[in-house]
This record gives structure tokens, C-alpha cells and sequence, in this order.
């Protein structure tokens, strides 16, 4: 359960690691709609997405002892970097678990980062399998891509800064 009170306390804790990003507009699709729409610039964000502000609150709210055993994750991408990157900014073992047929460049970013990639057969159950099996074998703890409050709040830091 995600409180009033947890995205700004999110929004604080991760300023200094992810930029405050740009909202811009667009007159050809203003006109297009006849409104004013305005765009969340996040793809100029650390690691090219949002998913940097879920994964570096996650990270910064973990006990010293579970940041000692090292952290996992499954995704086919922007969440495995953005944990690498957020693991990479507090010296954390990451290791990511990538399905075989996610692109090239999204298992690249994660090992340039610093995790360790793991691959698996393609599909949400494979992924969800390693990871745990991962965990078993090395204690790591687990940063879900999408089911963790301390994720959520993290992400919904860039809907505070839009208002």
C-alpha cells in the first residue's frame, strides 16, 4: 500500500541520483488535438527511462544487510538497467534476469551498468523462475519491476513533478 506521503519522500530521496526532467509541448500536436498537451520528457532521464526513479528508491530504502547480499530483478529491459544503474550508484551486487529474446541493447545497458545478466527462455514464468531460484542459491533480494510500493513510488515521483 503506497501512502499520501511515501512519493515526495521518494522524490527527495532519489533527487540526487536521476535528473528533474524537462515538460514540453508540442505545437503540431496541440493543434492535432486542440489542446495543450504536455509531454514528461523521461526517455532524457538516467538510463533513459523512468524506470531509474522506481529502482534507485527501491535501492535506497533496503536494509544494509540485504544491500550486502546483493539485489535481482527480472525484466526484457529498462527496469534491469535502471536497477544496474541504481545498484551501480550505492557499490551493490545486481544481477539481472533477461529473457533470451529481449534486444541486444537492453542486455547491454544492464551489463554496462555492472549487473550481472542472466539469460532465460523467453515469457514472464521463466523470468519469475530464475530469479527465485537465484535468490535461493544467493540470498539476493528481490526489486520487482512493477509490484513493490517502494518501485511505484519512486516512478510516481515524475507525476509529482509534472503537477
Amino acid at each position: 500500500m503506497i501512502d499520501r506521503i511515501d512519493i515526495p519522500a521518494a522524490a527527495r530521496r532519489i533527487a540526487p541520483y536521476v535528473h528533474r526532467t524537462p515538460v514540453l509541448t508540442c505545437n503540431g500536436i496541440d493543434k492535432i488535438t486542440g489542446r495543450v498537451v504536455f509531454f514528461k520528457c523521461e526517455n532524457l532521464q538516467k538510463t533513459g527511462a523512468f524506470k531509474a526513479r522506481g529502482a534507485t528508491n527501491a535501492l535506497h530504502l533496503l536494509p544494509a544487510d540485504q544491500l550486502a547480499k546483493g539485489v535481482v530483478t527480472h525484466s526484457s529491459g529498462n527496469h534491469a538497467a535502471a536497477l544496474a544503474y541504481a545498484a551501480a550508484t550505492r557499490g551493490v551486487a545486481c544481477h539481472v534476469v533477461i529473457p533470451t529474446d529481449a534486444p541486444a541493447f537492453k542486455k547491454t545497458a544492464a551489463t554496462r551498468y555492472g549487473a550481472t545478466v542472466h539469460e532465460c527462455r523467453p515469457g514472464l514464468p521463466a523470468r519469475e523462475a530464475m530469479a527465485q531460484q537465484l535468490i535461493r542459491r544467493h540470498g539476493f533480494t528481490l526489486i520487482h519491476p512493477y509490484d513493490d510500493p517502494a518501485v511505484i513510488s519512486g516512478q510516481g515521483s515524475a507525476t509529482a513533478e509534472l503537477l
